[in-house]
């Protein structure tokens, strides 16, 4: 149970930084008498980490002259990999109601490493997973392994699945598709939370890839402590940099029964490559789990397929669904044998139980 604990408060925001930090002011800031809104989110400090200044291989090979297109974008996708300290920053920069309540920024922290599951020349997908150690009086914790989200990226889609708001996902199909790559971002639980296309640019030896605008459900930063609006409508932007890269999010705030814009949020995730932190546990974790996941994942493509639009009857951590996954995970992690007839069994009956309208 401490895994799924773990993940409610780290999309909550109850984690802090991934490392001992300076306290510093956010990016951006409303003037005047709006300056002293305190930041909410973060609330714990972890263990030092290590930063790795050095260009990463990756990066390098992203570089190279002469690639293909296509080929240069799956290697800016795949230099996304690796172990990271990551920091989120969100703040309202627009409020288009003038009653609405000035929102405090949010800003938090993790360490995670981010898996290659797959990899082909039309296909990558990427799995991040959380290992973070906490101080406690001074001294470290224990690792804590939490599975985070997954993006998959591919090249020229037909389709994608898109968020139509109210808990609910349809297959939307794609006009326009030549040299477009589609990022579905899967949930901890690998159920569905959006999707965009866009294309990867590489000039002046930046790599970015600009998503077109897309909707998307709360995040729990948001439902936590907004009852206001239903959904997220917004663009990404994912820029690859020597020692990391960086998503930058614009979003709208959009409530469907008025058909109304209540503000404009930006939101910045800084990846920074570590060195020398032991992300051992969860290593271990991806390796004993990624079977069960996979039938977690299929399942959800056959729903998808059978129905075309589904709904689903919470959001999935506001509802905590995913506790049953994570609960069957973690014993598979902590050394229990796979046994993907009885694992096939579970997924199906547990989203026809627990999370199908």
């Amino acid at each position: 149970m401490k895994a799924w604990i773990l993940a409610a408060l780290l999309v909550g925001g109850a984690l802090g930084n991934a490392g001992a930090q300076e306290p510093k002011q956010f990016i951006f800031a409303w003037p005047l008498d709006q300056a002293a809104l305190k930041p909410r989110g973060a609330t714990t400090r972890g263990v030092p980490v290590t930063l790795d200044t050095a260009p990463a291989e990756a990066w390098k090979r992203l570089t190279e002259p002469g690639l293909a297109p296509q080929e240069r974008d799956r290697r800016a996708i795949l230099a996304m990999a690796g172990p990271y300290r990551v920091s989120f920053d969100f703040l309202e920069v627009v409020r288009y109601d003038p009653a609405l309540k000035p929102d405090a920024p949010y800003q938090s922290w993790g360490t995670e490493y981010v898996f290659v599951a797959e990899d082909r020349p039309d296909f990558v997908a990427l799995q991040h997973i959380l290992v973070m150690r906490f101080l406690e009086k001074d001294q470290p914790s224990d690792a804590m392994v939490v599975r985070h989200w997954r993006q998959e990226w591919r090249y020229q889609a037909d389709s994608l699945l898109a968020y139509e708001g109210r808990n609910t996902w349809a297959r939307r199909s794609l006009k326009e598709k030549s040299g477009l790559w589609t990022q579905t971002v899967l949930q901890v639980d690998d159920s569905p939370r959006y999707a965009a296309s866009g294309r990867w640019k590489h000039e002046g030896g930046v790599s970015t890839w600009l998503s077109d605008e897309t909707w998307r459900p709360l995040p729990r930063r948001e439902f936590s402590v907004r009852k206001d609006y239903d959904v997220l409508v917004g663009t990404n932007r994912h820029t690859i940099t020597p020692q990391g890269w960086v998503q930058e999010e614009n979003n709208l705030k959009l409530v469907m029964n008025s058909n109304k814009h209540l503000s404009r949020e930006y939101g910045v995730a800084r990846y920074e490559r570590i060195r020398d932190y032991d992300f051992g546990p969860g290593e271990i974790y991806y390796r004993r789990t990624e079977p069960f996941w996979a039938e977690v994942r299929a399942a959800w493509r056959e729903l998808e397929q059978a129905r075309g639009r589904f709904g689903v009857r919470a959001p999935v951590d506001q509802g905590r669904l995913f506790v049953p996954f994570f609960d069957y995970a973690q014993r598979l992690a902590e050394g229990a044998p796979f046994d993907r007839d009885a694992a096939r069994t579970f997924v199906r009956r547990t989203l026809q139980d627990s999370y199908l309208n």
